[in-house]
């Protein structure tokens, strides 16, 4: 065995295996957040096509809004999406992002062919129960998205499959910025059953890898990439690097990256592409 090995194996550490993150965009055309929130900031004929075009990027999924007065979009929208993406991967997702409060939107999700939906627990409250045991009936994957510890608890409860820390409080329509990082110690470790994904606000590089480091499995990025340059900068800065084992996330090695070998990465750790690189978009 390597030194590495035995040191691992020494501190009841040798099951343990790097992590691999996951990178989601949100595909909208507004947002609630940012100095002039509602503004139409990305114009775009078809979400199909912006689909398919992050996908092939190296986005593992991707969310499409159906609710048009609040993000833009519509259900033939999602269809478009699901056929665009469906024609270039094997294993991305599309999940269908609407205000879910009626039991027929979760048919309208899987006849579109979506492979998930996202429930969110401040709007469904109680009935929240009823809504994942449908969706589990029904062979549909469901991203319930929590803001509040008390959500949180109440989504592992019913052992909800994927949980959402959602930075921005819907309820009061309020931005906290380190709510998803103070929930994070909420969770199971790595490989445990519940996957746990972060989102609101996350507009820059070391912000995202932030929010991976204390422990989730993936992150939602919405205005930060839609329009802009910058999605090939976010999608390389989490599939060029390892995480450790979510059970370490409190080590304070927060600061130490690691290559997909899961070798310490040396140098400046901003060697990511950046707006101003000629090959940003090849």
């Amino acid at each position: 065995k390597s030194d590495r090995d035995q040191k691992l194996q020494e501190y009841g550490l040798a099951e343990m295996g790097m992590r691999r993150a996951s990178f989601l965009v949100d595909i909208k055309r507004f947002s609630r957040l940012g100095q002039h929130p509602m503004e139409n900031y990305c114009s775009f004929d078809d979400a199909g096509r912006v689909a398919s075009a992050m996908v092939q990027l190296g986005a593992d999924a991707v969310f499409i809004n159906t609710d048009y007065p609040a993000y833009g979009g519509d259900m033939t929208e999602l269809k478009s999406a699901v056929k665009a993406v469906r024609s270039v991967s094997e294993t991305a997702a599309v999940v269908m992002k609407d205000i879910v409060v009626d039991e027929i939107q979760l048919g309208l999700a899987k006849e579109a062919g979506a492979d998930g939906i996202l429930l969110m627990s401040s709007v469904l409250g109680p009935s929240l129960e009823n809504f994942l045991d449908l969706a589990t009936t029904i062979g549909l994957e469901t991203i319930v998205e929590c803001h509040t510890k008390a959500e949180a608890e109440r989504a592992l409860e019913l052992m909800a499959p994927n949980i959402m820390i959602n930075n921005y409080d819907r309820i009061t329509q309020t931005y906290y910025p380190n709510q998803a990082v103070q929930l994070a110690g909420l969770f199971p470790g790595s490989g445990g059953p519940i996957i746990t994904l972060a989102t609101g606000g996350i507009d820059t590089t070391e912000n995202m890898k932030r929010h991976l480091s204390v422990g989730y499995d993936a992150v939602l990025v919405g205005r930060a990439v839609m329009g802009s340059p910058r999605a090939p900068e976010f999608i390389r800065t989490v599939r060029d690097r390892t995480l450790l084992p979510a059970e370490l996330s409190a080590w304070g090695l927060e600061e130490v990256e690691f290559d997909p070998d899961g070798n310490v990465m040396s140098g400046p750790k901003k060697d990511i592409l950046n707006d101003s690189d000629p090959n940003v978009l090849q």
